[in-house]
């Protein structure tokens, strides 16, 4: 830093021809700018300056310093600016994973508005009901419902939590009636999620009380869409989160049964490679999704209940 400062000074008091105005310009007490002068000279082992009772100007081997230090200060300058611009204005390729159901609901619909107000970043979206390394795939965020990340290296930061319902579409229920109890589960055709943890056991809480309950499913898939599909084709109950089948509930397409019982809920973050200087294009996209989720108040939609059918 003391380099940089001894460098800007000299190049003030080369262009203003004046030690005292050179200060002033970089909020320099005197004192302090005839010692910045003076270290440098005794760095370079060089006089730049020569002073008199009347005037001060450089001496030859000060001229050929003052040419080449200001270039390099501009070139600093326009260095800055660039990262600066770029900071106001991302640019790049922006890698994002997600699961194929949340890129579908919550992903592939903002990114109009976000390429409009950052046309220079170009997005890639891979879609993966797996998790995948970050690092290894150079993912630059990934949207999980996990809530650690195995690698140290990864930073976490938290959107909203999600319940995980039950829901049948009107016509399978008309033709196979509602469940009134956990246990009524298992005359009703079920859709699994075979990436959900212990997919074949559903742990229900209500009031303190925990109940397993093993299930056998109609249909097992590892892709929430194709069971989303089947349960609105009357196929049989869906086990699924709030963000995935809360536009369909609100729409009427699925109906929730047994919502006085809660499943364990998941928590939705956004995971991205740890550094102490995110990179703009990572940064804009991380804040343009927390604000959305903010206003969108999805925490409050997905972790509320619908009713007793």
């Amino acid at each position: 830093m003391d380099r940089w400062t001894e460098i800007e000074l000299f190049v003030q008091v080369a262009e203003t021809g004046s030690l005292g105005r050179a200060a002033e310009v970089l909020e320099l007490s005197n004192a302090a700018a005839s010692r910045h002068l003076s270290a440098l000279e005794e760095r370079l082992g060089a006089r730049l300056v020569e002073r008199n009772t009347r005037r001060l100007y450089l001496t030859d081997t000060g001229q050929e310093f003052f040419s080449r230090a200001k270039t390099i200060l501009s070139d600093l300058k326009d260095a800055e600016s660039a990262v600066n611009a770029t900071a106001l204005n991302p640019t790049g390729m922006l890698r994002i994973t997600a699961s194929l159901s949340f890129s579908l609901h919550h992903v592939a619909p903002l990114l109009r508005e976000y390429t409009q107000r950052y046309p220079n970043v170009t997005v890639h979206v891979e879609a993966a009901n797996r998790y995948l390394d970050i690092i290894d795939n150079n993912i630059d965020v990934a949207i999980r419902t996990r809530e650690t990340e195995p690698d140290s290296n990864i930073t976490i930061r938290r959107l909203a939590e999600t319940r995980r319902i039950l829901t049948a579409s009107p016509r399978y229920f008309a033709q196979h009636g509602f469940p009134k109890t956990l246990e009524d589960l298992h005359k009703h055709k079920l859709l699994i999620y075979t990436y959900a943890n212990n997919p074949n056991e559903l742990r229900f809480t209500r009031d303190g009380k925990t109940t397993t309950v093993t299930v056998k499913g109609l249909l097992e898939s590892n892709d929430g869409q194709i069971l989303r599909t089947a349960a609105l084709d009357g196929m049989g109950i869906l086990v699924q989160p709030s963000y995935i089948v809360y536009n369909d509930i609100v729409a009427g397409r699925l109906v929730p049964v047994l919502d006085d019982w809660d499943l364990p809920h998941l928590t939705i973050n956004l995971a991205y490679p740890s550094r102490k200087h995110l990179s703009a294009k990572v940064r804009t996209f991380i804040d343009f999704m927390a604000e959305h989720f903010a206003k969108q108040d999805y925490e409050r939609k997905w972790t509320g209940r619908f009713g007793v059918y």
